[in-house]
């Protein structure tokens, strides 16, 4: 060993003892390359260290492995060099040390200069960029395609950097849409984000990270599977065909990272997947997820005998008032996945063994599409064989006598927890983590304690009436008359519906349909309840007002989604920009006087002549002596009344969009349009339960600010319930009278006709109540307009709130644009 290097390594342990020690243990794989190699090596990890410490530290630990990889110093040594150029680099060094050897070994001599090159590149162009390109594992970014598919990634990135977009906020995206897109999609997703960049920072970062709507929006369009957005109605009949239930279908949260996609449920929607791997699995699913609503996974005493099981009283409740499951399995402390998937086996062989009961063919079906997939590998692929060997043995009749009790009719969720318990103790099922969950189980099947549930009330009857026919769809199959909706969908759980026996003949409440009914009994309908607000009713066959019969309810809405209305207003960043261009003009020019201020833009004479007699007089007078000149406001105030009945969770037509999509970005924009004008306003949502029961939601008072509260309201909105408006527009009108505006708007949006359950199916009655309810306003000073979305609203809205005081929008997706637009026109004739 040279002086020359014993110089360097001494140099090194008096700035460091860790750095001396890891010098001398590193050198014996560069030694045998020759004294003048070694001394290269030794200046540049030197520099490295002097340059930092973790980078220094990172050379010496990685050189063996490094060595042995490239069977030398040549190219890594130089190319460690590189990171000296910049300060800051160690994050990307380490990265760097950590990982070359893999990439040498993994993708030859091509593969890694290309991989150094490009992240090299970054450098002097953005540290911060190059520390997470080097951090990231190579594998990922290799991806399947190996040089080229880490070529395909970063060539767009070099055109996004001219916009200020780091490979940390690129990078993760990217990987994914490849996956999913394959090479040539990386380029398009990247041109398209590039444009979003262009638009806004905020939303150009949300698309790269995979976070808004209209990034995924682009995923799904590629995305390879059966698509459930066309098909969600139908299988939704055929649901109800089957089980007798009749539930909102939500959006499901799809995530890549998940892996499956599920469909789930809350106890009152099913959350549905936008896109599952294929038809059979999607049916599987729906059923499976239907039969635990239907056989009582969810129902509320169940639920309680269940908790009751390990000795609570009362299931805790989350903010939503839905039942959190974790004190259920938190027992079992870092066991409790285990056990969870356990239970799931257990209750998922009842379910399943319950519907078979009621659609022969249905475990067959399950067997078979079970044995058509890959066994999951791992610990998932122990859970996923013996829920198919369950299925087996109950088909064959020879499970154990434990699991046996779980195929008949009188066992309930109680029974296969205990069953779950006693498996447990003698299972040699391995543990297994949160992220294999997801594929341990059989397609169709998902984990039932996903997520916080809104208990169900107990049915009638034990088992639900299903159809007893052979194949999905069979003919000659006869839809059992249904009930109206049974209660306020997200809102109201203790809502029952009345004793009484409705029976029409289709059609749905408040879309437009009439139902003939015949209505028989008392029920709520006759009763009344106590409180509220009384208002009278316009009956057209008495040609007479019913004194007192409607009564409104003020109720808070709980439902918040903060999320859902941020993704609104990155969605419709650019129709918000142009409204606000166009608002500019809408703003107030006049000036008026303010007097007697404490400051201003000229002294009030007035005020101080005063100042100065009351001085002089002794007194101590209130130095207001100044005038201020402020915009004159238009004196109109505005109070938007939207229908939230049950349907608007349908989709409106063959759009594929839903109503209630389209409503919460509309009420979303207008609030953000009326804050740039400066007029007051107020929001607010309206249902039904029977005459007694009308609700209204206030969203935000016209004392309120439209403030992140206002728009997480707005984000959470859900269908619920009837349309009785006459007894809304009352009560909005009265609400209005407080407002000291002289010109008063109520733009009332509904898509569809008034209906109600106690309306006995007359179409006309409650359609004349409002009429009424339309003049009544105008008499006392208020303006009212319609919005509509039912296609058949030109037929009876000129008869309600008369020609030229309505509008039936011909395309859903034109609502968030025009409603601001619409009051804008109207505001313009108050001017």
């Amino acid at each position: 060993m040279s002086a020359a290097t014993e110089d360097i390594l001494d140099h090194l342990a008096a700035v460091s003892f860790v750095a001396g020690r890891d010098a001398r243990m590193a050198l014996p794989a560069v030694t045998v390359l020759g004294e003048a190699v070694t001394l290269h090596y030794l200046e540049t990890g030197r520099d490295l260290f002097f340059h930092d410490r973790e980078a220094g530290k990172a050379f010496f630990h990685a050189t063996a492995d490094l060595v042995k990889a490239f069977g030398g110093l040549d190219p890594w040594l130089d190319q460690a060099r590189q990171f000296l150029r910049q300060r800051g680099t160690f994050r990307a060094a380490v990265g760097f040390f950590a990982q070359a050897s893999a990439v040498r070994r993994g993708w030859g001599a091509e593969g890694e200069a290309l991989w150094f090159a490009l992240g090299a590149a970054w450098i002097d162009r953005h540290v911060d960029s190059a520390a997470s390109y080097f951090q990231m594992p190579a594998a990922i970014l290799f991806g399947d395609a190996g040089v080229e598919g880490l070529r395909a990634l970063l060539t767009p990135a070099d055109s996004l950097a001219k916009g200020r977009l780091g490979l940390g906020t690129y990078l993760d995206g990217a990987t994914k849409v490849r996956g999913i897109c394959g090479l040539a999609g990386v380029a398009e997703w990247a041109r398209r984000g590039g444009d979003v960049l262009a638009a806004g920072r905020v939303r150009g970062e949300a698309w790269f990270r995979l976070e808004s709507d209209e990034s995924r929006s682009f995923l799904l369009e590629v995305l390879p599977g059966f698509r459930m957005g066309t098909h969600k109605r139908l299988f939704g009949l055929l649901l109800q065909a089957w089980t007798g239930l009749h539930l909102p279908l939500e959006e499901g949260e799809w995530s890549l990272e998940g892996g499956r996609a599920f469909v789930e449920t809350d106890g009152r929607s099913l959350f549905v997947p936008a896109v599952m791997p294929d038809r059979e699995e999607a049916l599987l699913a729906f059923y499976h997820t239907g039969a635990h609503l239907a056989f009582d996974s969810y129902e509320q005493d169940a639920i309680h005998a269940l908790f009751a099981e390990i000795g609570v009283q009362h299931p805790p409740l989350d903010p939503d008032q839905r039942i959190t499951w974790r004190p259920l399995f938190a027992q079992f402390g870092d066991d409790m996945i285990r056990f969870q998937l356990i239970f799931d086996l257990c209750e998922d062989l009842r379910v399943d063994s319950a519907l078979e009961r009621e659609m022969p063919g249905y475990l067959a079906r399950v067997l078979r599409i079970s044995h058509q997939r890959s066994r999951p590998e791992g610990a998932a692929g122990c859970y996923y064989q013996a829920a198919m060997n369950m299925l087996e043995d109950a088909m064959a009749g020879r499970l154990p006598g434990d699991l046996a009790v779980l195929m008949t009719a009188q066992t309930g969720i109680v029974d296969a927890f205990r069953a779950a318990l006693t498996l447990y103790a003698a299972t040699d099922l391995p543990p297994i983590s949160l992220s294999e969950r997801a594929r341990a189980y059989l397609p169709g099947h998902s984990p039932n304690a996903a997520r916080p549930v809104y208990p169900r009330q107990k049915r009638d009857t034990d088992v639900p009436e299903m159809d007893g026919g052979g194949e999905l769809g069979a003919a000659g199959h006869e839809e059992k008359p249904r009930e109206v909706p049974q209660q306020a969908e997200g809102n109201d759980p203790d809502m029952e519906i009345s004793p009484e026996d409705i029976q029409g003949t289709g059609g749905r409440v408040g879309v437009g349909i009439p139902m003939p009914a015949k209505v028989m009994g008392s029920g709520r309908g006759v009763q009344g309840l106590k409180g509220g607000w009384p208002y009278r009713e316009w009956d057209y066959r008495q040609q007479s007002y019913k004194e007192n019969w409607a009564r409104v309810h003020e109720r808070p809405l709980r439902e918040r989604d903060e999320t859902k209305a941020i993704a609104i207003a990155a969605e419709y960043d650019g129709t918000l920009r142009r409204l606000k261009w166009a608002l500019q003009a809408q703003k107030p020019t006049r000036m008026a006087p303010r007097r007697r201020q404490y400051e201003g833009d000229e002294p009030d004479l007035e005020a101080a002549v005063q100042f100065v007699v009351e001085r002089r007089a002794g007194r101590s007078p209130k130095a207001g002596i100044y005038l201020q000149r402020r915009p004159q406001q238009r004196d109109t105030s505005v109070l938007l009344l939207a229908d939230l009945s049950t349907s608007i969770m349908a989709e409106a037509g063959d759009s594929g969009v839903r109503v209630v999509d389209r409503l919460r970005a509309a009420m979303l924009l207008f609030g953000e349009a009326l804050m740039e004008v400066g007029d007051p306003f107020a929001l607010y949502g309206f249902a039904s339960k029977y005459h007694d029961e009308v609700l209204l939601y206030p969203i935000k008072r016209f004392t309120d600010k439209f403030d992140a509260r206002a728009r997480a309201l707005l984000g959470g909105l859900s269908g619920r319930l009837a349309t009785r408006m006459g007894a809304a527009i009352r009560h909005s009108s009265r609400l209005m009278l407080r407002s000291p505006a002289q010109r008063r708007l109520l733009l009332i949006l509904s898509d569809g006709r008034p209906a109600d359950y106690d309306d006995g199916g007359d179409s006309r009655y409650l359609q004349e109540d409002t009429r009424m309810a339309v003049k009544e306003a105008q008499d006392l000073g208020v303006h009212a307009f319609c919005i509509s979305l039912d296609p058949r609203g030109g037929e009876y809205l000129p008869l309600v709130f008369g020609s030229g005081h309505c509008l039936v929008l011909p395309h859903i997706d034109s609502l968030p644009a025009r409603l601001p637009e619409i009051y804008l026109r109207l505001r313009g004739h108050s001017a």
